[in-house]
């Protein structure tokens, strides 16, 4: 392995059998951020069982793409900046008529507090917090409607567990967190279970280049950085998968997880075990 090379994926979902038996047939799904990543690994899950899914990201050659990854129709491309007012507006009303709501969508920026630009804060803020609360807005009424609804808010492990210069993504992903649970005392009465996914570090692009840069800026190999650095906290030293988020998203969809609701699932390889 060279200093430039990342550990190999790990074994997990792929485009084969799924571990997860779903089926939303005749259901329609909406993915923040579902160009690449987490999002893009849900879209096609959620696309692979049954559902008709509104892939909403600002990257229209990643949705074009993703588009591509699929039986024509399965997957509609919705280019849209969530952190602008109209592009808020817009989300909301997107969402009306969807039965599977996976807010994804995220961004970071690694400052000390006395250095984070107030807009920078604002935007984060915005993406993370205020879209899928805007989302959520527009989604409920159908689901209220039909009695059935599933919401999955993708947080982090620093929704449960703070870092040293990340103010902004801390924050939104605590909010996120709270929203989700106010979320899912409401809906209870109507069928609607509202949950998050909270992943360690997940093998993307963002993450990729954050392990690359901090290669060259410390002089060691990709895998230590990965290992001693964003992974210092964890007991499994390896990144998580996309597929491996996709597949429990699945799960809080399927009729076996009716049950669950107001939880965050850590997916953190024991970081809050600690």
């Amino acid at each position: 392995m060279t200093e430039q090379q990342t550990p190999g994926p790990h074994p997990g979902p792929g485009p084969g059998p799924h571990s997860v038996a779903l089926d939303l047939t005749g259901r329609t799904a909406l993915v923040t951020g579902a160009a690449s990543g987490i999002g893009r690994a849900c879209a096609l899950r959620l696309a692979a069982a049954g559902a008709k899914v509104r892939a909403v990201d600002r990257d229209a050659d990643g949705l074009s793409a993703l588009q591509d990854a699929e039986p024509a129709g399965s997957v509609q491309p919705h280019p849209l900046d969530l952190t602008a007012p109209e592009g808020l507006d817009v989300a909301e009303r997107l969402a009306s008529g969807t039965d599977v709501l996976v807010n994804n969508a995220g961004a970071q920026l690694v400052r000390p507090i006395e250095e984070f630009p107030p807009e920078d804060f604002r935007r984060l803020l915005t993406l993370m917090l205020e879209a899928p609360f805007r989302l959520v807005r527009g989604a409920l009424p159908h689901m209220y409607g039909q009695s059935w609804g599933r919401i999955v808010n993708i947080s982090s492990v620093h929704g449960l567990r703070a870092s040293a210069y990340k103010s902004a993504y801390v924050s939104a992903k605590h909010g996120l967190e709270g929203l989700s649970k106010v979320t899912a005392l409401e809906g209870a009465e109507h069928g609607v279970t509202s949950n998050c996914v909270s992943p360690a570090y997940v093998r993307t692009p963002l993450v990729e280049k954050q392990i690359a840069d901090q290669a060259d800026a410390h002089g060691i190999p990709a895998e230590q950085v990965v290992s001693q650095i964003l992974l210092a906290d964890s007991a499994l030293k390896r990144l998580l998968e996309p597929g491996e988020v996709a597949e429990a998203v699945a799960y809080l969809c399927a009729p076996e997880a009716s049950f669950i609701t107001g939880s965050s699932l850590p997916l953190d390889g024991g970081w809050t075990a600690h």
